[in-house]
């Protein structure tokens, strides 16, 4: 933990505003820096009191035998600034700023005060955790800098069991709830951090350091805003070098959201379906709520490498089966087909009234034979399609061998070393299982919904890095200038022509009889288009002729459109004479340079209900072109791609191809492009391609 050390391991800490009583919030970090073992210094800082919860108490700053490495401020509004000027004149490396009514309530007064502390912060290299924070908790060092109420009823364990799961976040309250929902379930937390408004230490740069504890296995993160992605960047590389796993949990996913998190940091809002792209391009699994940020916690602490996602179910209730079978197939786990080896193995193990295919129904008998899963469970594990297993025993009681189930579970699980999870409802069942160290859930959805996230993250971060080391990195413009020129369309077309995206046949004209002799040239029926850099969309001022079929109507088409542009007030730059493009369907490729992630490229259904139906998906360049084509099929339309009765499938190679070719132009610094959009593209059987008709492009000025 080299990288802010002195936040994550501090040798000394001052508390300025420190408080003999433990639930004050100058009392709670005095108090907790002594339960939970902190080995350095302590200073609390109060010119009233000569002692504090057994510690000398000095009456300033200025008093203490050595400038501390972190100061916790611990005092209200502009005596907060005051503090941290002075932390910074008296060489302090960190300062912990609990106090609020900053940015979060401010955007222009609050603001400024924070920028205050910062510069002077940074002037004399001092760094801020804050303000509005709720303050940093390393368990594994015993340097709790916080206030949390969560953390008075915890006790403190050995060191060889201080946990492995880091929880960062911006919110105070959600940097401990989660501790809560895991201390629930018998699991330790070695980091919790809130860096409140990320004046200057952000959430992303303090997880950084934090990922670089070897002891950390799954980091956690609450995020309300992104306003930078640098630190988030580095984040996910270190992870994907340690094989260090992320799940993030992003508030403001509605309009509602958005603005109830302005009003607690004082965050800018992120467009969600960007965040979402972010985060599956770098490998971070992004959790839907709080549940889906700690359910599965169990299952990535337990070293498992996992080689798919195919699952195998065993119950002694049909419906469990049954349950389960539907559960996996929502999630997009397939049921695992055994071989036929297995079955007859099966087959000659249980009875002939319990069912062999999967999922395996073992029926009442295990009432009568609790033999039954010590010997069937060697039988599956031999099986090369199961990738993972659960096992639901929705009731056992009296009869029933619970122990003997729990310890041939977990011998099972230690031989395959493939995951394995339990779903059991009785607490008495369930804490069984549990005491051998197998994960338990109260119900099969509730496991398959776990199981689901722990595999696919996997194979998200196996994706993540595979792309990391095929694509170096490259200077990428990032936000686009504040002037963009909207190029026309025929200059627009030539450009995506020049990268080796497929255009329709066209010829731009200056004169009627040009018009003409593109017409005799193309051949009708073709599309008639007046070309202005002005004029963005031409269909409302007229400027679009479908199907025209004849080189008079042609000509006459052109003076009409010249006629409506000069009327316009607009430039005139021709008319586009344009071949009647066929496809199968009409696709959209979109593209633009996001303030805060970089280039977003989009592509689903196209024509002019795009907006309406917004069947599509975001990529974030660099991509492959089997990105494309596994992008594609979570389309609504995906369907339709492969045929239905009886057409021949769509060349959607093409388009993740001409998707591709777009990526790599929205990443060429020198091409300088703000935005792209063509619709529509249309699409073609395979072998036919796809070509785009219509295009606008912006680039910068």
């Amino acid at each position: 933990m080299s990288r802010l050390r002195a936040a994550l391991d501090p040798k000394s800490i001052a508390v300025i505003g420190a408080s003999d009583n433990p639930n004050k919030v100058g009392g709670r970090p005095v108090h907790f820096l002594g339960k939970f073992g902190f080995t350095g210094k302590i200073y609390p800082i109060n010119p009233t009191r000569p002692e504090i919860q057994g510690h000398r108490s000095y009456a300033s700053l200025a008093d203490l035998p050595e400038a501390p490495e972190m100061v916790i401020v611990a005092v209200a509004g502009d005596n907060a600034i005051a503090a941290v000027e002075d932390c910074a004149a008296a060489g302090v490396k960190v300062a912990v700023v609990m106090a609020s009514g900053f940015g979060e309530v401010d955007q222009h007064a609050g603001k400024a005060k924070e920028r205050r502390m910062v510069e002077a912060a940074h002037k004399a290299g001092m760094r801020i955790v804050g303000p509005n924070s709720q303050g940093l908790a390393n368990f594994g060092t015993g340097a709790i800098a916080s206030f949390s109420t969560m953390f008075v009823d915890m006790e403190p364990v050995a060191p060889n069991a201080r946990g492995h799961v880091a929880m960062l976040s911006q919110s105070g309250a959600l940097s401990t709830v989660p501790v809560g929902f895991l201390r629930q379930r018998g699991i330790a937390v070695r980091h919790t951090h809130a860096t409140g408004n990320d004046s200057d230490i952000t959430v992303g740069e303090l997880a950084c350091a934090v990922a670089e504890d070897p002891e950390v296995k799954l980091m956690l993160l609450y995020l309300e805003s992104i306003p930078d992605k640098t630190y988030l960047e580095e984040l996910a590389a270190i992870a994907l070098d340690r094989d260090l796993p992320i799940i993030a949990l992003k508030s403001g996913r509605t309009d509602a959201g958005k603005a109830a998190a302005q009003s607690h940091t004082g965050a800018l809002a992120n467009e969600d379906r960007v965040v979402d792209a972010f985060f599956e391009h770098h490998g971070i699994w992004r959790a839907p709520d709080m549940r889906g940020l700690v359910e599965a916690t169990e299952l990535y602490l337990k070293g498992w490498k996992p080689q798919g996602r195919r699952l195998v179910a065993i119950s002694n209730s049909g419906a469990v089966c049954v349950l389960t079978a539907d559960a996996a197939t929502q999630v997009g786990m397939p049921m695992a087909k055994l071989a036929p080896e297995t079955d007859a193995k099966l087959k000659s193990i249980l009875p002939s009234f319990a069912t062999t295919t999967n999922p395996i129904d073992l029926t009442a008998a295990l009432l009568s034979n609790s033999a039954l899963f010590g010997d069937i469970l060697p039988v599956i594990a031999k099986d090369p399609a199961a990738d993972a297993f659960l096992i639901g025993v929705p009731v056992a009681g009296p009869g029933y061998d619970v122990p003997a189930f729990s310890r041939d579970t977990a011998a099972f699980g230690q031989q395959t070393g493939k995951p394995v999870v339990v779903s059991a409802t009785q607490p008495s069942v369930a804490q069984v299982f549990a005491a051998n160290g197998t994960s338990v859930f109260p119900t099969e959805v509730e496991a398959v919904s776990a199981l689901h996230q722990f595999l696919a993250h996997h194979e998200l971060m196996a994706k993540a890095r595979a792309r990391r080391e095929v694509n170096r990195p490259s200077d990428v413009l990032t936000a686009a200038s504040a002037e963009t020129l909207m190029l026309n369309e025929a200059d627009s077309l030539r450009l995506l022509s020049s990268r080796g995206v497929a255009v329709v046949s066209h010829r731009l004209c200056l004169s009627r009889s040009e018009a003409v002799a593109a017409f005799t040239l193309i051949g009708g029926p073709v599309v008639v288009k007046g070309c202005s850099a002005d004029i963005a969309h031409k269909s409302e001022l007229g400027l679009v002729r479908l199907g025209v079929t004849s080189a008079d109507a042609t000509g006459d088409i052109y003076t009409e459109m010249e006629q409506i542009i000069a009327k316009a007030g607009a430039r005139f730059d021709g008319v586009i004479v344009a071949a009647m493009a066929g496809g199968r369907r009409e696709m959209m490729i979109g593209a633009h340079r996001d303030p805060v992630f970089g280039p977003v490229v989009v592509v689903g259904d196209g024509g002019k209900y795009v907006e309406v139906f917004r069947d599509t998906k975001l990529l974030l360049p660099p991509f492959a072109a089997d990105e494309v084509r596994a992008a594609l099929q979570t389309l609504r339309i995906a369907p339709l791609f492969a045929g239905v009765r009886g057409e021949t499938p769509m060349d959607i190679d093409a388009l993740a191809d001409m998707v591709v070719r777009v990526g790599e132009l929205m990443r060429d610094p020198s091409a300088r492009i703000a935005s792209v959009d063509l619709n529509p593209v249309m699409l073609g059987s395979v072998g036919q391609g796809c070509v785009v008709v219509d295009a606008v492009v912006f680039h910068d000025v």
